[in-house]
């Protein structure tokens, strides 16, 4: 599997860790159990089984010239699906066009996962796997009820056959704020956890 995420600025980053470090306080699921450094709070935009010959590097000029985007997150759902519970991301029109743009380059692509494609993608970053929707109100109080801002500033891709990351931007950034130590994460623990769509949308 290829993917293609976004990463966060730092202080949106260290607002959703923050989130998570308070659901795993409350004893609920949280991606603060999984401590690889592969593990970081991300935008997935795509997910193929493999990247045609070329697209990385396309992906990485489109990045390049679309970053920084605004990141608004919305309200704390329970995803259907594999019910990750998340942060909904605001889809402003920065983002869908980079989303559009995206596939754009990977029309062609084997294995495209159905949940990312336009029309049915649910922008998000996840906050735990296999949340139950009987906790979501309680998930809410936890991990707060605010709605934080902030801009998406590097891309990356995960390569499941590798179990790594590639920066897929020239200046990625990390946690705190300098050069982004993904390119070197190597093992099994990053997880997508997309799904196909939110319950109890209101």
């Amino acid at each position: 599997m290829r993917t293609v995420e976004l990463l966060c600025s730092p202080p949106l980053e260290d607002t959703v860790r923050a989130a998570w470090s308070r659901l795993a306080d409350a004893g609920l699921p949280s991606l603060a159990r999984n401590t690889h450094p592969t593990n970081r709070p991300h935008l997935t935009l795509a997910a193929v089984d493999e990247f045609p010959p070329g697209a990385q590097e396309r992906l990485a000029d489109l990045c390049d010239a679309a970053l920084p985007v605004p990141a608004r997150l919305d309200r704390i759902e329970v995803l259907d699906g594999s019910a990750p519970l998340v942060w909904l991301v605001r889809p402003v029109p920065e983002l869908i066009a980079l989303h559009a743009a995206v596939w754009d380059v990977l029309a062609d692509a084997p294995g495209q996962h159905p949940w990312h494609l336009p029309g049915r993608w649910v922008p998000h970053l996840s906050l735990a796997l296999r949340f139950r929707d009987a906790d979501r109100r309680r998930a809410r109080a936890v991990a707060g009820t605010e709605r934080p801002t902030g801009v998406f500033v590097a891309a990356r891709s995960y390569d499941g056959d590798r179990r790594a990351v590639d920066a897929l931007t020239r200046v990625p950034v990390g946690p705190g704020g300098g050069a982004d130590p993904v390119t070197n994460g190597t093992g099994a623990a990053h997880q997508e956890v997309d799904g196909p769509g939110v319950r109890g949308q209101r």
